[in-house]
């Protein structure tokens, strides 16, 4: 009976492994095994869920194991791996031409392939009767489906808001579960063990070992007021003067006394409109009580006249919505505002978080929006693309801090984005589209900054002229 327990504890680990890399890398390394084809039948082949990374991770990790937990050879734990993607697969295969969704589990389906092919080998390996390697993949398979539809629950959980919000797929239900429903804050920590080690380890200690960690917290805390102009002939003449406040990457948790700063900064300040753009938290995990009174103390001093409009970043939970629009933030989750001035239109465009959640839908953002000037605003530059062929006139991004910690004559070290280097901070151009990246307000992973200052953003609209010559 041990040698069918410890049989069963090994199929759960080959077929488990790849979510659990998964977890750990996102989408990094995650081509799909079909690399995006189609089949005959016009559906995919397997579905963007089964990538390379997992069969590798479950060979490997399986070859590991298998001296361990069942005492077969590592080559045998490796063909035990590889026949329980193959077996995944299969029923992937099967699974589309059923037009079963992707990600979703078929009750008993979905384990048997995955169990009787590698517990066959691995049965003859370990010298098993026929009828325990039966036995075993009979106990694993309904034992897979509870897990299955245990994991599923927590993940479709959602006390407040609707997962329509967000992106239906699982790497995002995964990345909100980690982010806003954990309720120990020591499980938060090791469920995110990575930025944890690299943020409050490493570099923290690195910044105090040289005596640096002293002057990098002072230049976070002085965020400037930096005001810029925009013109463009697609202004409309009620909008030439427009003001804009642009507060991005607050994270106002992260350092003592930022909140006090910002409200000094903008104290009397009379704008038309202001445009949050996500990261009000500091950390990714963890309770969200203190940034969201510091945002209330905050949104309080603001003086705008068409009202507080935002977006959510990486560091914002779903779960927040409630609490920013009781703050007095109308929150745009792929979703638009038209403001009016003299019989023509300014738009306002906001898209769910592009870099970490990918909950951006620009298709649904820009339902309904007409004639007029569109303003886009998302928390990383990185949809551009999509912005442009939108006909967005104006992006309005942070994310990048600006590098946060940056070099004399070469700036950021790393910009934590996928969009190129040149839209990392302040200005750039795309197509017909002006660009602009704000360093942010606030500091994330450790509050320090090094020649790259906060910066809170006063935007002026200014309509120009074109001449065009005969």
């Amino acid at each position: 009976m041990a040698e069918i327990v410890v049989l069963i504890l090994f199929l759960v680990w080959a077929n488990f492994a790849p979510f659990l890399v998964g977890l750990w890398l996102g989408e990094r390394w995650g081509t799909p095994v079909d690399f995006g084809r189609k089949w005959w039948d016009g559906l995919p082949v397997f579905g963007s869920h089964k990538t390379w990374r997992g069969i590798a991770t479950s060979i490997v990790g399986s070859a590991l194991a298998a001296p361990l937990m069942i005492d077969v050879s590592w080559w045998a734990g490796a063909v035990a791996g590889g026949l329980a993607m193959v077996g995944d697969l299969v029923t992937s295969f099967l699974k589309r031409r059923l037009h079963d969704p992707e990600g979703e589990d078929v009750p008993a389906v979905d384990q048997v392939l995955e169990g009787i092919l590698p517990a066959s080998f691995t049965g003859w390996q370990m010298g098993l009767s026929p009828v325990s390697v039966v036995f075993a993949v009979l106990l694993f398979v309904p034992l897979g489906e509870i897990g299955a539809r245990f994991w599923r629950h927590i993940l479709r959980t959602h006390p407040l808001v609707s997962h329509d919000l967000r992106s239906s797929r699982v790497i995002t239900r995964v990345r909100e579960w980690r982010a806003c429903y954990m309720p120990l804050a020591d499980w938060h920590k090791w469920l995110n063990l990575e930025s944890y080690v690299y943020y409050r380890v490493i570099l923290a200690r690195f910044f105090r070992l040289i005596g640096c960690y002293k002057c990098g917290l002072s230049n976070a805390l002085a965020p400037k007021l930096r005001e810029i102009t925009i013109e463009s002939p697609a202004i409309p003449v009620s909008f030439d003067g427009f003001r804009v406040l642009f507060l991005t990457d607050l994270h106002l948790d992260g350092a003592k006394g930022l909140t006090e700063v910002v409200i000094e900064q903008i104290r009397g300040l009379e704008v038309d409109l202001c445009l949050v753009g996500g990261d009000i938290r500091m950390e990714l995990y963890g309770s969200m009580a203190p940034s969201l009174r510091l945002l209330r103390l905050l949104i309080a001093q603001i003086r705008a006249k068409e009202g507080v409009l935002g977006v959510l970043g990486n560091h914002d939970c779903i779960d927040m919505l409630r609490e920013f629009e009781e703050a007095g933030v109308r929150m745009l989750v792929n979703d638009n505002r038209c403001v009016t001035r003299g019989g023509e239109n300014l738009w306002v465009v906001g898209v769910d978080d592009p870099h970490h959640y990918r909950g951006h839908n620009l298709d649904q953002a820009f339902r309904g929006v007409g004639d007029g000037f569109r303003l886009f605003l998302a928390h990383s530059p990185e949809v551009y693309e999509e912005a442009a062929a939108q006909g967005t006139h104006l992006y309005l991004c942070g994310h990048t801090h600006g590098g946060q910690i940056c070099l004399p004559g070469i700036g950021p070290i790393v910009t934590h984005c996928r969009a190129p280097r040149a839209m990392a901070a302040g200005r750039w151009n795309y197509q017909q589209m002006i660009g602009y990246t704000s360093a942010g307000v606030g500091a994330s992973g450790i509050p320090l900054r090094f020649y790259c200052p906060g910066e809170i953003t006063l935007i002026t609209l200014r309509r120009s002229v074109t001449i065009r010559t005969p």
